[in-house]
Protein backbone atom coordinates (compact mmCIF):
# COMPACT_ATOMS: atom_id res chain seq x y z
CA UNK A 1 0.00 0.00 0.00
CA UNK A 2 1.57 3.51 -0.97
CA UNK A 3 -0.82 5.44 0.29
CA UNK A 4 -4.68 6.35 2.40
CA UNK A 5 -6.38 5.57 -0.48
CA UNK A 6 -4.64 2.18 -1.22
CA UNK A 7 -5.84 1.53 2.34
CA UNK A 8 -8.94 2.09 2.63
CA UNK A 9 -9.32 -0.13 -0.59
CA UNK A 10 -7.71 -3.00 0.87
CA UNK A 11 -9.48 -2.34 4.25
CA UNK A 12 -13.00 -2.56 2.79
CA UNK A 13 -12.03 -5.63 0.53
CA UNK A 14 -10.93 -7.77 4.00
CA UNK A 15 -13.94 -10.07 5.17
CA UNK A 16 -16.73 -8.67 7.24
CA UNK A 17 -16.22 -10.37 10.86
CA UNK A 18 -16.13 -9.99 14.19
CA UNK A 19 -12.18 -10.15 15.30
CA UNK A 20 -11.44 -12.16 18.42
CA UNK A 21 -10.46 -8.71 20.30
CA UNK A 22 -12.47 -5.67 20.27
CA UNK A 23 -9.99 -3.41 21.63
CA UNK A 24 -6.68 -4.51 19.01
CA UNK A 25 -7.59 -2.98 16.02
CA UNK A 26 -4.56 -4.45 14.56
CA UNK A 27 -6.43 -7.33 14.43
CA UNK A 28 -8.43 -6.07 11.36
CA UNK A 29 -4.72 -7.13 9.70
CA UNK A 30 -4.02 -9.94 11.25
CA UNK A 31 -7.48 -11.86 10.92
CA UNK A 32 -7.68 -10.32 7.84
CA UNK A 33 -11.53 -8.99 8.56
CA UNK A 34 -13.12 -6.83 10.39
CA UNK A 35 -16.63 -5.14 10.83
CA UNK A 36 -17.88 -1.59 10.99
CA UNK A 37 -16.89 -0.58 13.98
CA UNK A 38 -12.92 -2.30 14.03
CA UNK A 39 -12.29 -1.63 9.88
CA UNK A 40 -13.40 2.61 10.59
CA UNK A 41 -11.50 2.34 14.05
CA UNK A 42 -8.39 0.79 12.89
CA UNK A 43 -8.38 3.72 9.72
CA UNK A 44 -9.29 6.43 12.09
CA UNK A 45 -6.51 5.40 14.04
CA UNK A 46 -4.12 5.08 10.92
CA UNK A 47 -5.56 8.76 10.23
CA UNK A 48 -4.55 10.26 13.44
CA UNK A 49 -0.97 8.71 14.08
CA UNK A 50 -0.45 10.37 10.43
CA UNK A 51 -1.93 13.47 11.93
CA UNK A 52 -4.28 13.64 9.04
CA UNK A 53 -7.20 16.11 9.42
CA UNK A 54 -11.01 15.87 8.83
CA UNK A 55 -10.88 12.63 9.26
CA UNK A 56 -14.00 11.24 11.98
CA UNK A 57 -15.11 8.25 12.89
CA UNK A 58 -19.14 8.78 13.21
CA UNK A 59 -21.55 6.35 15.23
CA UNK A 60 -24.67 6.53 13.33
CA UNK A 61 -27.73 4.77 14.85
CA UNK A 62 -29.80 4.08 11.72
CA UNK A 63 -33.08 2.09 10.96
CA UNK A 64 -31.76 -1.52 10.03
CA UNK A 65 -34.56 -2.82 7.86
CA UNK A 66 -35.12 -6.14 5.23
CA UNK A 67 -34.98 -2.72 3.00
CA UNK A 68 -31.28 -1.33 3.82
CA UNK A 69 -29.50 -4.90 5.42
CA UNK A 70 -31.61 -7.48 2.70
CA UNK A 71 -29.99 -10.61 4.37
CA UNK A 72 -31.48 -9.96 7.50
CA UNK A 73 -35.45 -9.50 6.53
CA UNK A 74 -36.31 -13.56 7.25
CA UNK A 75 -35.35 -12.49 10.96
CA UNK A 76 -37.24 -9.16 11.36
CA UNK A 77 -40.46 -10.90 9.59
CA UNK A 78 -40.24 -14.35 11.85
CA UNK A 79 -39.96 -12.03 15.09
CA UNK A 80 -42.72 -9.47 14.01
CA UNK A 81 -40.30 -6.38 13.26
CA UNK A 82 -40.24 -3.84 10.99
CA UNK A 83 -36.67 -2.59 12.01
CA UNK A 84 -34.04 -2.69 14.80
CA UNK A 85 -32.10 0.48 15.63
CA UNK A 86 -28.50 -0.31 15.10
CA UNK A 87 -25.37 1.36 15.61
CA UNK A 88 -23.05 1.69 12.36
CA UNK A 89 -19.67 3.01 12.52
CA UNK A 90 -18.50 4.73 9.72
CA UNK A 91 -16.16 7.60 8.44
CA UNK A 92 -16.22 11.50 7.70
CA UNK A 93 -13.52 12.38 4.96
CA UNK A 94 -13.89 16.05 4.73
CA UNK A 95 -17.30 15.59 5.82
CA UNK A 96 -18.62 13.12 2.71
CA UNK A 97 -19.53 9.92 4.72
CA UNK A 98 -17.84 6.64 3.42
CA UNK A 99 -18.90 3.11 4.06
CA UNK A 100 -15.83 0.42 3.91
CA UNK A 101 -17.36 -2.38 5.93
CA UNK A 102 -17.52 -4.56 2.98
CA UNK A 103 -17.37 -4.38 -0.93
CA UNK A 104 -21.23 -3.75 -1.22
CA UNK A 105 -21.33 -1.06 1.43
CA UNK A 106 -23.27 2.15 0.59
CA UNK A 107 -23.87 4.80 2.86
CA UNK A 108 -26.11 6.42 0.83
CA UNK A 109 -28.40 3.32 1.08
CA UNK A 110 -28.92 4.04 4.65
CA UNK A 111 -28.69 8.30 4.99
CA UNK A 112 -32.29 8.52 4.75
CA UNK A 113 -32.76 5.89 7.75
CA UNK A 114 -30.13 7.70 10.17
CA UNK A 115 -31.84 8.71 13.27
CA UNK A 116 -28.39 9.92 14.80
CA UNK A 117 -25.14 10.55 14.37
CA UNK A 118 -22.20 11.11 16.89
CA UNK A 119 -18.46 11.34 16.28
CA UNK A 120 -16.08 8.63 18.54
CA UNK A 121 -12.78 7.85 19.10
CA UNK A 122 -11.26 4.73 18.13
CA UNK A 123 -11.41 3.46 21.59
CA UNK A 124 -14.98 4.35 22.52
CA UNK A 125 -16.36 1.27 19.46
CA UNK A 126 -15.98 -1.27 22.67
CA UNK A 127 -18.12 -0.15 25.53
CA UNK A 128 -19.27 3.18 24.84
CA UNK A 129 -20.61 2.12 21.77
CA UNK A 130 -22.39 -0.84 23.14
CA UNK A 131 -23.59 0.84 26.34
CA UNK A 132 -25.19 4.39 23.66
CA UNK A 133 -26.82 1.33 21.26
CA UNK A 134 -28.15 -0.95 24.22
CA UNK A 135 -29.81 2.68 25.72
CA UNK A 136 -31.10 3.67 22.48
CA UNK A 137 -32.95 0.96 22.23
CA UNK A 138 -34.72 0.93 25.26
CA UNK A 139 -36.09 4.27 24.85
CA UNK A 140 -36.52 2.71 21.13
CA UNK A 141 -38.91 -0.35 22.98
CA UNK A 142 -40.86 2.16 25.35
CA UNK A 143 -41.49 5.01 22.54
CA UNK A 144 -43.05 2.26 20.85
CA UNK A 145 -44.58 0.53 23.33
CA UNK A 146 -43.31 -2.78 22.85
CA UNK A 147 -43.98 -5.69 24.42
CA UNK A 148 -39.91 -7.03 24.81
CA UNK A 149 -37.13 -5.75 26.95
CA UNK A 150 -33.86 -5.47 26.04
CA UNK A 151 -32.42 -8.79 26.15
CA UNK A 152 -34.77 -9.91 23.48
CA UNK A 153 -34.06 -7.39 21.20
CA UNK A 154 -30.60 -7.47 21.58
CA UNK A 155 -30.93 -11.22 21.10
CA UNK A 156 -32.95 -11.06 17.63
CA UNK A 157 -29.97 -7.91 16.82
CA UNK A 158 -27.15 -10.62 17.56
CA UNK A 159 -28.74 -13.07 15.35
CA UNK A 160 -28.85 -10.77 12.50
CA UNK A 161 -25.40 -9.91 12.75
CA UNK A 162 -24.46 -13.34 12.44
CA UNK A 163 -26.55 -13.17 9.05
CA UNK A 164 -24.56 -10.81 7.84
CA UNK A 165 -21.28 -12.65 8.17
CA UNK A 166 -22.78 -15.48 6.45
Amino acid sequence: MKNWSDLIEFTRKLEYGRNLNREDFSLVLKEKKGTCSSKHSFLKKVADLNNFQNVKLILGIYKMNHLNTPKIGNILLDNRLEYIPEAHCYLKLNNLRIDITNNNSDIEKLLPDIFEEIEIEPEQVNVFKVNYHKNYIKIWIKENLLNRDLDSIWQIREQCIKKLEE
